[in-house]
């Protein structure tokens, strides 16, 4: 049975006769995740992630449409890991812009960009594109910054973690090999004080950081854990999404 809040298993009537609150536009990446977690894990995440909070939000009465998964991110960092798909910046903002260009005319005024990786920065490219559609409003967030991962994990880190290994156990299981294949996810910090600090940044050179593409130790991730962060994650993403929907684009500041 198709999911109405999903624009890719929606039909033509359906769509043509319902007043949308806002779309969203998952945006993952396909890139190496340590040993164990498939290529396309971020995008697994931002499918299932989206589509559940979006159908809590549709429960609650919000026509909140989720668009298809853009499935490659920014990967400059991985360019000598093999097979790690890269957009880069300018591309990413062209596709965007292509696709705002659509939602706007199509009557949407709230466009999310709902990020499912590390590498992408959408912020600049929202200023950019948000100007030439001044009818959209157009946001973004990073569904791995909603919630504190110390609260459900003993490892969190940021790629192939104890997070990501504990929720692909619990959304694909299949897909996900025996933990004892996995690297530790073991990461160099840098030599550079101020970026240790986190007040200063360049890219990481992934191959510099990690011997196995891992940073964060998946070794104690389960499906129990992997369930549970989903689903308090979605029902924070969910109210997120009703949120944007009820949102009055001209009052939007108290």
């Amino acid at each position: 049975m198709s999911r109405p809040y999903l624009l890719a298993e929606t039909y033509w009537k359906a769509v043509k006769m319902t007043d949308y609150d806002a779309a969203v536009l998952p945006w993952g990446a396909t890139e190496a995740h340590n040993y164990h977690l498939p290529y396309a894990t971020d995008n697994y995440e931002a499918d299932a992630l989206a589509a559940e909070a979006a159908r809590l939000a549709w429960e609650a009465g919000r026509k909140v449409l989720v668009l298809p998964t853009i499935p490659f991110g920014v990967n400059t960092g991985q360019a000598d890991i093999r097979l790690c798909m890269n957009l880069y910046p300018s591309t990413q903002m062209a596709i965007l812009r292509d696709l705002a260009e659509v939602v706007a005319r199509s009557g949407i005024k709230k466009l999310l960009i709902f990020n499912s990786h590390g590498g992408n920065d959408f912020k600049q490219m929202v200023r950019e594109v948000g100007a030439q559609f001044p009818e959209l409003w157009i946001s973004t967030c990073f569904w791995f910054k909603a919630l504190d991962g110390s609260a459900y994990f003993a490892n969190p880190g940021d790629h192939a973690d104890e997070t990501e290994t504990s929720l692909l156990l619990h959304l694909h299981p299949e897909l996900v090999l025996p933990l004892e294949e996995a690297g530790i996810g073991h990461a160099k910090k840098s030599n550079i004080s101020a970026m240790r600090e986190g007040w200063a940044w360049a890219e990481r050179k992934w191959s510099q950081i990690t011997e196995d593409t891992g940073v964060g130790n998946p070794k104690e991730a389960t499906a129990e854990k992997g369930a549970r962060f989903y689903t308090d994650l979605t029902q924070k993403l969910a109210q997120f999404f009703i949120e944007l929907a009820d949102a009055d684009v001209n009052q939007l500041y108290e």
